[in-house]
């Protein structure tokens, strides 16, 4: 509990330009997998809520899609929606940039917050990356000029200094009671939670030949009496020229999702999975605020 103030409680944004490194940092504050996690751009899609609970004070992290240039394409946009109302409505913003310096996208982000900067913790993220943690004083003298309200280089994949990290949000939360149920890590359900774990098993299986108009879709899951789980997904792609990248020669690729998806979704759902999954085709679902809007994606 925070000292002589009772607890503190409330939103806190995590946002940065793509492949900062958000969603791992997420994972490692609440100490277990909330957000997928890949080296693409664009992997996380939706605002995804993790909980930590420290004693009585409870923050409520806020995943957001990585910031980028404007598109008319309706994923974007609602995308970019997603950002805007989570900021809008934290009451502390992380901004993760790479420990490797500031790029204009970085400070495009800190025009855009602007107002919010005074309630903003800049997180340096994979300084197990630099060879001379020297190299981070250029970056900390350029950051010193903004009302920031404390500077913290982390590695998220590595957990360092994430203590310090940790103690600098609960500090700067308002003081409340807790938002959420001490036992819930996050808002998302297991049909959503199970459909994020395959598109990110397609996206390492995928590497640089993944088609962008991809998603899942959960479309029966049910547990027998034996325990054991049954779950049948559909894998939605644009095109049917997709259809031989996703599936792979005789199967393979299919085949090696299902099977790196089952193992983990074993461990999420408490019990063995039997998964099926089909490929299927529907055009232009990317850029159907409908069609989004029933895939699960958010529309503040």
């Amino acid at each position: 509990m925070s000292a002589n103030s009772g607890p503190r409680s409330g939103y806190v944004a995590i946002v940065g330009r793509p492949n900062v490194g958000k969603s791992t940092l997420l994972n490692a504050l609440v100490g277990q997998k909330i957000s997928i996690v890949s080296a693409k751009p664009h992997t996380t899609r939706h605002s995804i809520l993790g909980v930590l609970n420290a004693s009585d004070d409870q923050a409520v992290f806020v995943d957001t899609p990585g910031h980028a240039r404007r598109s008319k394409r309706a994923m974007h946009r609602l995308m970019a929606r997603a950002f805007l109302h989570a900021v809008e409505d934290c009451d502390l913003v992380l901004i993760v940039i790479d420990a490797k310096g500031a790029t204009a996208a970085d400070r495009k982000l800190f025009e855009l917050l602007n107002d919010r900067d005074a309630r903003a913790i800049v997180v340096l993220n994979k300084i197990d990356r630099l060879r001379a943690k020297s190299r981070l004083l250029p970056l900390l003298e350029e950051l010193g000029r903004y009302p920031f309200l404390v500077l913290v280089p982390v590695s998220a994949t590595k957990g360092d200094n994430l203590d310090r990290l940790t103690a600098a949000i609960l500090e700067h939360l308002p003081h409340g009671p807790p938002l959420f149920p001490k036992d819930m890590a996050t808002d998302r359900n297991a049909e959503f939670r199970a459909a994020e774990t395959i598109r990110e098993k397609l996206f390492e299986q995928l590497h640089q030949e993944i088609p962008y108009g991809l998603t899942v879709e959960i479309e029966h899951l049910s547990k027998g009496g034996d325990g054991r789980w049954l779950m049948h997904a559909l894998i939605w792609i644009e095109r049917d020229g997709h259809k031989p990248i996703v599936i792979g020669k005789d199967g393979r690729v299919l085949r090696s999702v299902g099977s790196a998806a089952r193992t983990e979704l074993s461990a999420m759902l408490g019990g063995k999975v039997h998964l099926e999954l089909w490929v299927k085709v529907r055009e232009h679902w990317s850029d159907n605020e409908r069609e989004l809007r029933r895939l699960g994606f958010d529309s503040p």
